[in-house]
This record gives C-alpha cells, structure tokens and sequence, in this order.
C-alpha cells in the first residue's frame, strides 16, 4: 500500500471529512434536543431454582444447562401472546377508567368515543381479561378492540421494543425492566406483567400437575392389581407342591450330594491304597528279603554240632586223663564254635521272624480297612440314589416357580417405579417451583440523557462513512499519479518527472532564465534531471539517437523535446532535433538556432544548412504523417541517420504517439534509445497494455517520463 499517495488523497478531501461531520452533528443536536426524558423501571421475579434455601432437597451438583432451559423457558413464556395480550387489556383499562390521570394522551380514536362507548369497551376489554384470551384484529367487531390497543402503543409490537426480560448468569431472579416516557407506566407495566404472568403460570402449573398426578394416581392402582395378581399366583403355586423356598431346598440337596460324592471318591481312594499296600507286603512275603526271609536255621544246626562235638571232646579229655591232643581238639572246637556264632550274628542284625510277623498283622489290618471302605461305598451309592431323586423332583417345580416369581418381581418393580413417581409429583406439587415477585418496580428518576451520545454516533458515523467513502475512491481510483505507480503498472523503471507548465506560450528561454517562479524552477531542475539519466544511457554505449514517445496524443511528448533540446544545448553539444515544439524553441529567440528545415528534403538532398556554431538544428516531419518506408527504402534512411550521427552530438526524435503504431514503429527501427511519456492523471487502457508491451520489448527502451505533476503532488 502507498501510504503517502493514501495521505495525499485524505488531504485532497480534508474539507469533506471535515465538513460533512460538523453538518451532522448540527443536524443531529436539533433533532434530540427537544427529547423527552426517558424512565425506567425494573421488577425482580424470584424462581427458586437457583436459591438452595427454598429447596427441601437440594442436589450437590446442579445441571447448569437444564437451569438455563428453565429459565428460558419462563422468559419464553413471559413473551407469549396471551400474556401480553392480558397486559394490554390491563393498560387499556387502567387509562380508560381513568381518564383524567392516563399514562398515555388518548389517541384520536379513543378520544372521539363518548362516555356510554367509553363504558361499553371497558366491558369488553375485562370481559377478555377474564377469560384470558388473545387479542387479535378478529376482535375488531363493534367495537375495534385491537385498533385502539395499537393506537395507544399497547400492543405486544410496541411494548416489546422497549421491554427487557433477562437473567444473569448465576442468578435466580428474572429482571423485568421498561423504558417510557411516563415513571408510573413504567412501573405499572413490569408490576402487572410479572403478577398477570405469575398468576397465570402458576395456574398452569398446577393444572399439568394434577392431571399428571391423576393419571399417576390411575397408572398406581392397576400396576398395584397386577403384583397382587402376580403375587398370588406364587403364593398358590407353592402351597399346592408344598415349597416354601425352593431354592434354598435344591441348594441343600444340591450340597448333600456333593459331599457325599465327594466321601464316595475317599472310599475308594482308600480301597486303591489298601489294595496296592496288601500286594506289596505279600510280596516281600513270598521273596527273598534277607530281613524277612534269612536262612538262620543251617547256621543255627552247625553251632549245635560243634556244641555236641565239643561236649564229647570234653569227656573223652577228662576220661583219656587230660591228654595233650584232646586239649587241641577242644581248642579247636572252641575256636570254630565262636566263628560260626559270631558270623550268625553278623549276618542276621534284625530277627527276621519279627519283620515277618510285624507285615502279617499289617496284611490283615489292611484286608479289615478295605473291606470297611467297601462296605460304606454301599451305603453312600444308597443315599446318593436318595437324594437325586428329590433333587430330581424339584426340577419340573423350579421352571414354574422361575416363572412366577419373574412375574411377580417385575411386577413388583412397576408399582414400585409408578409409585415413586406418583410420591415425587406430590412433593413438586407441594414444595416445587414458586414463582415469586423479589422486586416491585418502582417509580424513579429519569434516565441518563442519551442527546450526547447520539450526538457522538452520529458524528462518529459520519466521519467513518466519509472516510470510507475517500478510501474506497482512493482503490477505485485507476489513474496514476506518482512514479511509483507509473512502475508498478508497466513493470519498467521511471526516469523522470517533470511539473507542469501553465503558461502555455512561455519559452524554453524565460523558463530557463526565470528565478523567481517556483514552478518554473522546480520544471528546469526535473529537466535537468532528467538531462543526466538521459546522458548516463547514451554514453553507456556511445548512442547518439534518442526517440521521445507516448501511448496516445496531447501527453507533452512534443515539448518535452523541444526542452531537451534546449537543455541539452546549454551543456555545449550540436543538437538535431526531428520534430518537437519548434515553436517553443523560436519564441525564446535564441541565436545558435539553425534554420528549420523539412526531414524529407535531408532524405533527398543530403544537405545540412547549418554552421558549426549553430547548436541546435530542426528538422520538420511532414504534416501527412505519410510511411517513411513509403518514401525511403530502409537502406537510405539508415545512411541518412548515419550522416546525421557524424554531424551532430545527439539527435532527438519526436516520434509520434503509439496511436499512430504503424508510424511510431517506423521512427523506432531508427533509434538507438528510447523514452516514453506519461501525463499524470491518466488510466491505462487495455489498447495502452498491448502498447506497452511492445514498448518493452524495444532494445533500447530506457523508461518512463511522468508529465504534468503538479507540484504539490510531485512524487
């Protein structure tokens, strides 16, 4: 965004954004300085949802969103048709009944009734208050009822758009608040409509609930018919097979079985383990235990033969009279009998026939606890038998009984439901939601005047329009006026800019000369200016030719020429110019001036009429703007431009507008450098961008020139 070119407009419509602001405001402060005061007044309607103190039982954590429904729900309903209907009978009643005290001037058509009309409408109109009914233009009977409410401003239409029915957040009052003219209608207004509203409401409430209540009371009474139904059946069902808690008798029988089948499992677990342990003591009684089964008794039979043996051995040595052999011979004896008697008790450590007997009397108390075990299996299959069979009979009882006692449960379940509901609408009956009024409105002082405030909008409201008005002018507005947007719309750099001239018969010279006049000052520096980027382009690559050019007529093309011949002049060099302003140059009657002659005339003479002094040379393009190339092959004019490149320092060529683009394209193929001219102020057309992008495209095209800026826009 261009902020200084956005400044530059605003201070172009600074007297508007002034202005029309001021003229606002004016108008404005005679508007509301005759405004009447304004009074208000306000009602405080107390729910009880929110207030835990009128709450018998108070929940911990309240449902925020339901209370705000409830809420808005009675707002709702504070705005019905019929409650603001009942409020304009109310108000039209009280001023007809009142005629010297009313809150508002009687409206023509109240005012043209007579005192027996007057009667016969208050009739009507509390005739409709007692009944309740809405008021409509189907009222408008004898008697045009809804007429005259609207007449009066106490139709629903009306009062709405200055009533306020509100509740803050957190808050358990409703505010009823009214805006008027009159303090006492204000206050009549909420006062009446909350009580009307409060009346009504409640009435409401208490007829849903006891028809609510009623259809409980009836919904209680069947469901309690159907337990009762349900209940004895149960009852008799179980009376008639004699059980009295089937469950708990299957669960018993159920338990006998288990454990005794559990005691039949041990038995025979004992018979198993008594069957293995007899049959291992048999066989360690039939096999080869050394500790069971040793053979003592050859070894037993020795020691006693060599206790014979030895026995003879005595006497014959007491007898043989102690011989020395016989000695030897009882020693020897003695000797093997001690061998014999130590090794018997080597090898038999344990007295074999004690194990023996110790397994026999086990063998026999193992055949005694197996056949115990069997003899009780018996009894336990005996018993086991038993109790499946009543186990069994209960099953065919147990479905029905299932059945009926779903049946009475469920039953059960209803009425109790049914009845906690009918309990719970009794207490909302009795301890629910009363609306009460908190707050009467009252009468009061006037409002804050609002005659500043508007005075302020309007002003501000004003002053925004106008500003955007200016701001939507200024992006709307195509045309360009400062450099930066001449370069952003074409995409090529700007060289220069020049102010505009007024004078349009002023001299090249007496702009020059001139010191007094600012903008004449200010036109030579920018040519100067523009003199120096002009040269830095030519000596870049010793060009000599420049061509002058614009998109369309009148953009100053023309003098611009001329001035820089003239100002190129001045820096001592031998100028030609083709075309131009020759007359901007003639009336400054300068001296080195050559004289002018026709360019065709050049082609075909290839003559120059000029002096070395002579710096600046004109050469006139013909009127017709016939085709150079009709005239001239191109190989000529090209050695024309070659003779006129060796005789002067820079020639300068009005080339005619790209309106004329065959003409301007011709010039062109002859020039080494290239300048456009744009007069400020101007749009650019699509004809113009095609323009341009041929203007781009030219070598030797070095940028822009925006003309005519004045010099309080000079960008």
């Amino acid at each position: 965004m261009d902020f200084k070119a956005l400044l530059t407009h605003f201070n172009k419509y600074k007297w508007f954004i002034i202005i029309v602001p001021i003229v606002t405001l004016t108008i404005t402060y005679f508007m509301v300085k005759n405004l009447p005061n304004q009074y208000s007044s306000e009602a405080q309607i107390s729910t009880g949802l929110v207030d835990q103190s009128k709450q018998v039982a108070t929940e911990q954590n309240m449902d925020y969103f339901k209370l705000n429904q409830q809420f808005s729900n009675i707002i709702e309903k504070m705005k019905l048709k019929k409650v603001m209907s009942i409020l304009s009978y109310d108000l039209m009643i009280h001023d007809l009944e009142n005629p010297k005290s009313p809150f508002k001037k009687y409206s023509p058509k109240l005012d043209s009734l007579t005192s027996v009309q007057r009667t016969e409408v208050i009739q009507l109109f509390k005739a409709k208050l007692l009944t309740k009914t809405s008021l409509s233009e189907a009222d408008n009977i004898k008697y045009p009822l809804y007429a005259y409410v609207t007449s009066m401003g106490y139709d629903e239409e009306t009062i709405n758009k200055k009533l306020t029915i509100a509740h803050s957040d957190g808050s358990d009052f409703i505010n009823v608040s009214y805006v008027s003219e009159n303090p006492a209608l204000s206050a009549f207004l909420v006062n009446t409509l909350s009580t009307e509203f409060i009346d009504i409401y409640s009435s409401d409430v208490n007829y849903n609930q006891n028809n609510s209540i009623a259809l409980l009371d009836s919904l209680l009474k069947r469901k309690e018919e159907v337990m009762n139904t349900k209940n004895a059946a149960l009852k008799n069902f179980k009376e008639a097979n004699g059980v009295l808690n089937l469950d708990k008798q299957s669960a018993t029988i159920f338990e006998q079985i288990t454990q005794n089948e559990a005691s039949k499992a041990e038995a025979l677990r004992q018979i198993q383990a008594n069957q293995g342990a007899i049959s291992a003591i048999e066989a360690k009684l039939r096999g080869s235990d050394p500790y069971v089964n040793s053979n003592t008794a050859s070894q037993n039979r020795q020691i006693v033969d060599i206790n014979n043996q030895l026995k003879i051995a005595n006497d014959r040595y007491i007898d043989g009279g102690f011989k020395a052999s016989d000695k030897k011979k009882i020693d020897s004896l003695t000797a093997l009998r001690s061998a014999k008697t130590a090794q018997n008790s080597d090898d038999n450590i344990v007295d074999p026939t004690a194990s023996k007997q110790s397994l026999i009397q086990q063998r026999a108390a193992l055949g005694i606890a197996m056949d115990q075990a069997k003899s009780s299996i018996s009894a336990i299959d005996r018993e086991l038998s038993q109790l499946r069979g009543k186990y069994n009979a209960m099953v065919p009882f147990d479905a029905g009984i299932q059945n009926y006692e779903r049946d009475a449960e469920l039953a059960t379940k209803d009425y109790m439901d049914a009845l906690n509901r009918y309990n719970l609408t009794r207490t909302e009956q009795n301890i629910g939601l009363k609306l009460n009024i908190a707050q009467l409105g009252l009468i009061g002082p006037p409002e804050p005047s609002k005659r500043i405030l508007f005075m302020v909008l309007a002003g501000f409201a004003s002053f925004a329009i106008c500003l955007t008005a200016i701001v939507s002018l200024f992006y709307l507005d195509n045309t360009i006026n400062t450099s930066k947007q001449l370069s952003n719309a074409t995409g090529s750099p700007v060289i220069g800019t020049l102010n505009q001239i007024d004078n349009e018969r002023i001299s090249i010279k007496d702009i020059w000369k001139n010191q007094d006049n600012p903008n004449y000052m200010t036109f030579k520096n920018l040519l100067r200016s523009l003199r120096l980027e002009i040269t830095n382009h030519l000596e870049a690559d010793g060009s000599k030719i420049i061509g002058i050019t614009s998109l369309a007529t009148g953009e100053g093309k023309s003098f611009i020429s001329s001035c820089l011949a003239y100002g190129f002049s001045k820096t001592g060099k031998k100028i030609l110019l083709i075309g131009g302003e020759d007359q901007t140059i003639k009336n400054a009657n300068i001296k080195d001036l050559a004289i002018v002659e026709n360019f065709e005339t050049f082609l075909i003479k290839r003559e120059i009429h000029a002096d070395d002094n002579d710096l600046i040379t004109i050469f006139k393009k013909n009127a017709d703007n016939t085709s150079l190339l009709e005239n001239q092959s191109s190989k000529n004019l090209k050695a024309g431009f070659e003779v006129l490149r060796n005789e002067f320092d820079l020639i300068i060529i009005d080339v005619n507008s790209l309106k004329e683009i065959n003409i301007a394209k011709e010039w062109l193929l002859f020039t080494e450098k290239n300048i456009a001219v744009f007069e400020v102020g101007k749009t650019l057309s699509e004809t113009d961008k095609e323009h341009l992008q041929y203007l781009k495209k030219q070598p030797g095209f070095i940028g822009w020139v925006l003309n005519k800026i004045k010099i309080d826009d000079k960008a």
